[in-house]
């Protein structure tokens, strides 16, 4: 009952609110203001407020709330360690004994390369110019293109 009163009084001030703002030729605004005062009595003759008030002081709803909660952790819970494990004690098993057998799995193009090897492709570095001490080609070329 009291539940039902503050909507009504909440409805009757933002449709006052609505009335003054649409007096100061802002229909828009007071269109909106007017939809958001609808809500709360809305909410009365559709029966959620009492449908709230009845679980918000359930003994019985929150015990079910504070249930489904623990629900919700331990599933995180254990999606959290599970990805952070690698699956289970069987394929991380399996992984490590194809790591020391080198063998490729079985959607790779290429053997891996492993952290001790070095591709052949990388450019070799320049040898510097024996007179001058340092070698400022590279710098040079950059500044001609940019004909400075």
């Amino acid at each position: 009952m009291l539940a039902e009163t503050i909507c009504s009084a909440v409805s009757a001030a933002g449709l006052g609110i609505a009335a003054v703002t649409a007096y100061r030729k802002r229909f828009l605004a007071a269109t909106r203001i007017a939809a958001y005062s609808l809500v709360p009595i809305g909410l009365v003759l559709t029966g959620a407020v009492e449908w709230a008030v009845d679980t918000a002081f359930s003994p019985s709803a929150w015990l079910g709330f504070g249930l489904l909660g623990g629900a919700w952790l331990l599933f995180m819970t254990t999606r959290a360690v599970e990805r952070r494990g690698g699956g289970t004690r069987k394929e991380r098993k399996a992984a490590a004994r194809a790591a020391e057998q080198g063998v490729v799995a079985p959607a790779a193009s290429a053997p891996s390369l492993g952290p001790g090897s070095r591709p052949a492709t990388q450019p070799k570095a320049k040898p510097k110019a024996a007179g001058s001490g340092e070698d400022f080609s590279d710098i040079e070329a950059i500044l001609k293109k940019h004909g400075i």
